[in-house]
């Protein structure tokens, strides 16, 4: 078994991923806007989608979405934490019927015939996680499906800041008082990060040539018996395009969710997420701005990419 996947394996299944994992949207801007980015996306293009594949699936934030339109769903995911979540979610919604839950690893897709799905979905860069073996991955993921797919990966151009940002993340913290242990974490350690930081121009031209961020130290830790985080390879636009077109891809569509958002203070955004009229408006100008081509490798993790199987 790969360090990708084993390191996967035991961030993903750690006790408290579940509920962690569910409670993003309550916490964190920037996934506001990424699953509104994408909800909206996936609503626009349901004509004739009756089955769809959610590889990757998490907490159910898409699988039980869909579900709750008319589809049915495989809920496909590498942590038993979150699937359990998900169940829970979907028995609240009224939907558990119309959901099939598989525990699995993106890397073991061959159990899932050609073309079997109409659509095929995959988000928050679970495919980034599968070093080396991600275009293998977007290919099976691409052979099961019918008529379209969307996914996201890991966006090369839109890490790279993070060379020179510490303290990212502080941006984008919806409320300062929750009790998110993570939350807490990026607020005291705020100072120490800003005063420790270095720039560091090997490190930044290392993950812009090979797109690679982790490895060593991550296995190290992982032998050591801890859970560090995954193993992850980042994107390039082009590069993801090209991929897609080689296995037969059309009217590729590429975005950047979270690339205008990135550009405004967290007193701001508190401030818009806290007023509905506000909120409503500016997701769907992030929506508008994200999906222009021109800023699609800056969004804030994530590339999303989504085109149409003949």
């Amino acid at each position: 078994m790969d360090y990708s996947r084993k390191i996967s394996e035991r961030l993903w299944n750690m006790p408290d991923k579940g509920e962690l994992e569910s409670r993003r949207e309550e916490t964190f801007i920037d996934d506001i806007i990424q699953k509104s980015h994408i909800e909206k996306e996936l609503l626009s293009h349901l004509d004739g989608i009756k089955t769809v594949f959610d590889g990757g699936a998490g907490c159910g934030r898409f699988s039980i979405l869909l579900a709750k339109h008319g589809c049915t769903v495989t809920h496909f995911d590498i942590s038993q934490p979150m699937i359990d979540k998900a169940k829970e979610l979907a028995k609240a919604e009224g939907v558990l019927d119309r959901i099939t839950f598989v525990k699995g690893a993106l890397e073991h897709l061959e159990a899932f015939g050609d073309k079997s799905f109409d659509m095929v979905i995959s988000f928050d860069a679970p495919v980034s996680y599968t070093y080396p073996h991600q275009e293998k991955i977007i290919g099976e993921l691409i052979r099961m499906c019918r008529k379209r797919i969307l996914i996201s990966v890991s966006s090369r151009l839109g890490y790279l800041p993070y060379m020179a940002n510490p303290i990212q993340k502080n941006q984008f913290i919806l409320d300062e008082n929750c009790d998110d242990p993570f939350v807490k974490w990026c607020i005291d350690n705020r100072e120490n990060a800003i005063n420790d930081f270095h720039f560091s121009k090997e490190t930044v031209m290392k993950l812009w040539n090979d797109g690679l961020m982790g490895g060593e130290s991550e296995i190290a830790e992982y032998e050591n018996g801890g859970a560090p985080w995954c193993i992850t390879y980042t994107f390039m636009p082009d590069e993801l395009e090209k991929i897609l077109k080689r296995y037969g891809v059309k009217n590729i569509q590429l975005a950047g969710p979270g690339a205008y958002a990135r550009t405004i203070p967290n007193e701001l955004l508190v401030k818009i997420m806290r007023d509905p009229k506000q909120r409503s408006g500016f997701l769907d100008f992030c929506h508008r701005y994200d999906s222009n081509p021109y800023v699609c490798g800056m969004g804030k993790d994530n590339l999303f990419a989504q085109g149409e199987l003949s």
